[in-house]
């Protein structure tokens, strides 16, 4: 067995819960972390025994400053993808769509904000779970 093998068999889960959030005009919420260069859905990591709709309801108040009411996160799926910043590491990541209000801003681990017009999808560096899962489901091209 090579050691390439031995790290895809062994590849470390990261459990999260990522939000699915657009404005009036279609555009995508997206976040990227101090220190890398992908853009991805606003949320974290599952705390052992809490709840994934908590979580998130957590990391967006951490990530963004805004406060949610996890009972509004309405359930999209679960979800596998490599992980974008962590090599030999997959997220396995339950997605839930959710409307804010308030005004988010960049907190904690969070270098930069965008709403990422559609038509850019394909100009940006993106995420696994975004560019192959979340814009091609749930983001509405012109």
């Amino acid at each position: 067995m090579t050691s390439s093998h031995a790290k895809t068999v062994g590849a470390r889960t990261i459990r999260i819960a990522a939000a699915v959030i657009r404005d009036d005009s279609g555009k995508l919420l997206l976040v990227r972390k101090r220190g890398t260069s992908a853009f991805m859905q606003a949320g974290g990591k599952i705390e052992p025994g809490e709840a994934p709709a908590a979580a998130l309801a957590r990391e967006l108040r951490e990530e963004l400053g805004v406060v949610v009411d996890p009972a509004m996160a309405s359930h999209l799926g679960f979800f596998s993808a490599p992980a974008a910043n962590e090599p030999d590491a997959r997220v396995e990541a339950e997605l839930f769509e959710l409307s804010l209000t308030g005004e988010p801003i960049p907190a904690a681990e969070i270098e930069e904000m965008i709403w990422l017009d559609p038509d850019l999808a394909n100009e940006t560096d993106l995420a696994p779970l975004t560019a192959d899962i979340v814009v091609p489901r749930y983001v509405r091209q012109p």
